[in-house]
């Protein structure tokens, strides 16, 4: 289970700037992945849904880490040479 997000904005952290607390509250949502969350949450998914998506997400994360070393890898062969 996820710990509860606890988004606040006063008003003295923006000076009372209607604006900035609109968007500094969204911006707190987003850190939170509040809005994910709700997103994911409104219709339901079978249990073999998550699993494989979180499949394909592992996958795809390990794909970007490979490239990732092999353009450090690319870096370092050229400041050697």
């Amino acid at each position: 289970m996820k710990k509860a997000a606890h988004v606040k904005v006063t008003s003295k952290e923006c000076r009372g700037d209607v604006n900035r607390m609109i968007k500094r509250f969204i911006k707190k949502t987003k850190k939170a992945k509040i809005i994910e969350q709700v997103r994911e949450r409104r219709y339901y998914k079978k249990p073999s849904e998550v699993k494989r998506d979180k499949m394909r997400r592992a996958e795809r994360q390990r794909c970007r880490d490979e490239q990732k070393r092999q353009r450090a890898q690319e870096r370092r062969n050229r400041k050697n040479n």
